[in-house]
């Protein structure tokens, strides 16, 4: 088992639900705080990297996935996706690249099935894969994005810390070249004020990265913080959104993840239909969870309405400011003026729902009208004029 990167530092707290990370270290609304403020760094010591080396790399990982990574430079990020043959979700990766290796972070434990994946798929292409895991780890940061519009000075200023190897910043929540968006466009997204970065950094050198950065000002934050962003950011995560049914449209994660006019590969078919014909069939959204009576919700927790199971909580977290908040995966066409139930182990929890994904089910780049409309019944016989 790999060292905690930062597990061990004075007042942390484990976490239940990520192993070898803390919760916290003694302060859940401070450490929040110091995380938006940019006066806080954050373990994220449990996720796997897996490196792709060779000349044939980044056209290799553009044919396997949703995203082109041909041509990305060392001060370039990207996220992929890599889908199954009916456009289900098999692997989320945030992409960043040194000039010789492609870094591929994906989820703790994630890692030796990808190699596994990536190695069936190598043929007679010029590339090496390994899983790093062991030697390289991550540290998460997050800065203003009107301080710091694209984290250009966050990865130059962290490149003099010991121990650094590179810096992926995290397009979320911008539409990339060839995205697109299920938020409805009247809504103003929480996390335009914010730029995620991962530190990839040695793994024996993340004390010396840690505390030349740690001072009187700036310190650490623990997962509950770093979860609590995320969640009010509506920034979807694979180990916690994701099922064996999961479509990116459903999380809206066309936004980064997926190239809509990019060559052919595994699990494109649904991926166009469900754009230009389809709706998807569930929809994240975020939960305001009544605290009054202090019963914890966890993720896997039922979400009804009247009575009626319509979906399941996927992740939670304490907020500094807003109190308990959750994301979770429902069925598009809920009503969105619902007041929802969420049944705990030890009662129910009424929460509140805020849209993310639009449950008209229509996308940025979904026609205004769907094609063969003018057909009767999909069968080739016009309407009449």
């Amino acid at each position: 088992m790999r060292k905690p990167l930062l597990l061990d530092l004075s007042g942390a707290v484990e976490d239940d639900l990520d192993t070898g990370v803390a919760a916290h270290y003694g302060d859940l609304s401070g450490e929040q705080w110091a995380l938006e403020d940019s006066r806080a760094i954050s373990d994220c010591g449990d996720l796997d990297i897996v490196t792709v080396s060779g000349p044939d790399r980044q056209s290799w990982l553009t044919t396997l996935s949703s995203q082109i990574i041909t041509g990305i430079q060392p001060a370039d990020s990207r996220e992929l996706l890599l889908l199954d043959a009916n456009g289900r979700i098999d692997f989320a990766a945030a992409v960043v690249d040194d000039g010789q290796r492609t870094f591929l972070v994906v989820e703790g434990g994630r890692g030796p099935a990808l190699v596994e994946f990536l190695e069936r798929m190598k043929f007679m292409l010029r590339v090496e894969i390994d899983n790093v895991s062991d030697s390289l780890g991550v540290i998460g940061e997050i800065v203003s994005r009107t301080d710091d519009p694209d984290g250009s000075m966050l990865r130059e200023s962290r490149r003099q810390q010991p121990g650094w190897v590179a810096t992926w910043i995290d397009p979320w929540p911008g539409v990339v070249e060839g995205g697109a968006t299920y938020t409805p466009t009247n809504t103003d997204h929480p996390a335009l004020l914010r730029t995620r970065a991962f530190h990839i950094i040695e793994r024996n050198r993340a004390y010396d990265f840690a505390h030349d950065w740690i001072s009187e000002k700036n310190g650490v934050a623990g997962r509950n913080a770093w979860e609590a962003l995320r969640i009010e950011d509506h920034r979807p995560r694979q180990a916690r959104e994701v099922d064996d049914r999961t479509v990116p449209h459903e999380l809206d994660w066309l936004r980064t993840a997926v190239h809509l006019n990019k060559g052919c590969y595994c699990g494109q078919e649904t991926i166009a239909r469900i754009v230009n014909l389809g709706k998807p069939p569930r929809r994240l959204v975020l939960l305001q969870l009544d605290g009054s009576q202090s019963l914890p919700v966890k993720p896997g927790d039922d979400v009804e309405a009247a009575g009626r199971r319509v979906g399941s909580v996927t992740s939670v977290a304490r907020h500094a400011d807003l109190g308990p908040i959750a994301l979770a995966v429902v069925r598009r066409g809920l009503a969105l003026d619902l007041v929802l139930d969420v049944v705990t182990e030890d009662g129910v929890v009424a929460a509140a729902q805020e849209v993310i994904v639009d449950p008209e089910g229509k996308s940025s780049a979904s026609p205004d009208t769907r094609p063969g409309a003018e057909l009767r019944g999909g069968l080739g016989v016009r309407k009449p004029q």
